[in-house]
């Protein structure tokens, strides 16, 4: 089994993190944490360089918990969900696990859901964690 983590940071991160370890140490398989970054002018040295730190601490949090895992920092000129589904695709990805932060009506409206995207195009299950 494949596990995909959409990885943005430990905020809501490590949840998702619990998450994935719970599930793949009972199906036995792998863990991929994916952070997704625009690129071009929407993406600094600052922005990768966190997002790098970002996964090098969930690597070390996966192999603390004995669980093998890849981590892998997306900048190919996508958008965040679109990124994430495609990824998913291309790597055979089992179950994709993303964050969700509570918006109004008129945000989502305005600016989109990467979670929204996700669950609709995604091929397969998607689990949300709050």
């Amino acid at each position: 089994m494949k596990i995909l983590v959409g990885y943005k940071g430990p905020d809501i991160g490590r949840d998702l993190l619990d998450l994935a370890i719970h599930r793949i140490k009972a199906y036995s398989g792998e863990v991929f944490v994916v952070t997704s970054l625009f690129g071009n002018d929407k993406t600094d040295e600052g922005n990768v360089a966190e997002a790098e730190k970002n996964l090098d601490n969930a690597r070390n949090y996966l192999d603390e918990q004995g669980v093998k895992n890849q981590t892998h920092l997306l900048i190919r000129g996508r958008y965040v969900g679109e990124d994430i589904v495609d990824f998913a695709n291309e790597n055979g990805i089992d179950e994709i696990v993303i964050g969700v932060k509570s918006r109004s009506k008129v945000g989502k409206l305005l600016f989109g859901s990467t979670a929204q995207y996700v669950i609709l195009k995604s091929s397969c299950p998607v689990t949300s964690v709050k």
